[in-house]
C-alpha cells in the first residue's frame, strides 16, 4: 500500500498564492487608474475646447466693434473732430486684438487633435464633436473638506496597497522556506511495524527529523528572507509616500475650488455690471445722449468682461474634474451631504 502527504507546514504555498493574487490586484488597479486618467483627460480637453471657442467668438465680436470704432474716428479726423494720435491708438488696439485671435484658433485646433487622439480617432478627421460651456453643469454640492478615508479609493493608493500586500506575502513565503516542505511517503507492503524498524538509525522517523532540521541551517534561505524583508520595507515606504502625495493632491484641488468659487463670483458680478452699463448706454444712445463711439466702447468692455467670465467658468469646471479624479472617481450624494 502506498501513502503520501505533501505537507506545507508553515504556509509557504499559501503565502505565495497570496502574493500572486495581490499582484493581480495591482494590475487591475493600474488599469482602473489609467481608465480614470483617460476619462479625466477627455473631459478636461472638452472643457478647454469649449473655452477657446467662446473666447474666439468674443474676441471676434470685440474686433468688429474696434473696426467700427476706428472707422468712426477716421471720419471724425477728416472733419477735424479727432487727432491722428486717436486714430493710431485705436489702430494699435485693433491690431493687437486681431493678432490675439490666430493663437487662440491654433490652440483650438491642437485641442481638437488631442481630443481625437484621446477618443481613438485620427487627428483632423473632422469627426470630433464640438462643445460649448453651456453644455456643462457644475455639481449642486461640492465638498468643502474630505476625510482621508474617501481618498483611499484612489487607484494609485489601492495599487500601492496591493504591492504592499504582495511584498508582505512574499516575505512570508521566504520565511516559510526556512522551515520544511516535506513529502511523507511509505511503501510498507508486508513489512512488520516493529519498534526497531520505526526508530532505527535509518528509519523513516529519523529521516523525517533530518528534513525538518536541514532548512533551518541553510544560510542562503536566511539571506533570501532578509532580502524579502528589505523589499517589504521599500514597498511600505512607497505606500506612505503615495498616500501623502494623494492627500496633498486632494488638499490642493479643494483649495483651488475654493479660490475658483470666489473668482467666478467676482467675474459674474463684473459681467452683470458690464451688461447693465451696456444696456444703459444703448438707451442713452437712442435718446441721443451719447455718441455711437461711446456705445462701441461700452460693447467692447462688456465683451472683455465676458471673456474673463468664460475663463473663470472653464477653470472651475476643470478643477471640478480634477476633484473627481483626485477622489478616485467622485463621491455619492450621501457622502457629499455628509461632508458639507
Amino acid at each position: 500500500m502506498g501513502v503520501s502527504y505533501n505537507m506545507d507546514l508553515f504556509g509557504g504555498n499559501r503565502r505565495a498564492l497570496e502574493a500572486l493574487a495581490a499582484q493581480a490586484d495591482y494590475q487591475r488597479y493600474q488599469f482602473e487608474g489609467a481608465r480614470l486618467t483617460l476619462a479625466a483627460n477627455v473631459v478636461t480637453t472638452v472643457i478647454i475646447q469649449a473655452q477657446l471657442a467662446a473666447q474666439i467668438q468674443a474676441s471676434e465680436t470685440i474686433l468688429v466693434a474696434q473696426e467700427e470704432q476706428l472707422d468712426i474716428t477716421r471720419r471724425r479726423l477728416a472733419l477735424g473732430a479727432a487727432s491722428q494720435n486717436d486714430v493710431l491708438a485705436l489702430q494699435i488696439q485693433l491690431e493687437q486684438t486681431r493678432a490675439g485671435i490666430p493663437p487662440l484658433r491654433n490652440r483650438l485646433e491642437q485641442t481638437n487633435h488631442l481630443l481625437a487622439v484621446l477618443t481613438g480617432r485620427p487627428p483632423g478627421s473632422g469627426a470630433v464633436p464640438q462643445f460649448a460651456l453651456a453644455d456643462f453643469t457644475l455639481p449642486t454640492e461640492l465638498p468643502l473638506r474630505v476625510p482621508s478615508e474617501l481618498a483611499r479609493r484612489r487607484p494609485d493608493i489601492q495599487a500601492s496597497e496591493a504591492l504592499l500586500h504582495a511584498a508582505n506575502a512574499q516575505y512570508g513565503a521566504a520565511v516559510s522556506k526556512q522551515y520544511p516542505r516535506i513529502t511523507l511517503s511509505a511503501d510498507l507492503g508486508f513489512q512488520a511495524l516493529t519498534a526497531a524498524s520505526l526508530f532505527g538509525s535509518g528509519s523513516l522517523v529519523w529521516g523525517l527529523a533530518g528534513q525538518l532540521a536541514q532548512p533551518l541551517f541553510n544560510g542562503g534561505l536566511r539571506a533570501e528572507a532578509r532580502a524579502a524583508e528589505s523589499g517589504f520595507d521599500a514597498v511600505a515606504a512607497n505606500y506612505r509616500q503615495t498616500v501623502l502625495q494623494a492627500l496633498r493632491n486632494v488638499a490642493d484641488v479643494l483649495r483651488a475650488l475654493d479660490n475658483d468659487a470666489q473668482t467666478l463670483a467676482a467675474q459674474a458680478a463684473a459681467d452683470t455690471s458690464a451688461q447693465e452699463s451696456l444696456q444703459l448706454m444703448r438707451q442713452q444712445y437712442a435718446l441721443g445722449a451719447v455718441s455711437y463711439l461711446q456705445l462701441l466702447i461700452a460693447q467692447q468692455q462688456a465683451q472683455q468682461t465676458a471673456i474673463n467670465l468664460i475663463a473663470a467658468r472653464a477653470q472651475r469646471l476643470a478643477d471640478t474634474v480634477a476633484l473627481y479624479q483626485s477622489m478616485g472617481g467622485g463621491w455619492s450624494h450621501d457622502e457629499a451631504s455628509a461632508l458639507n
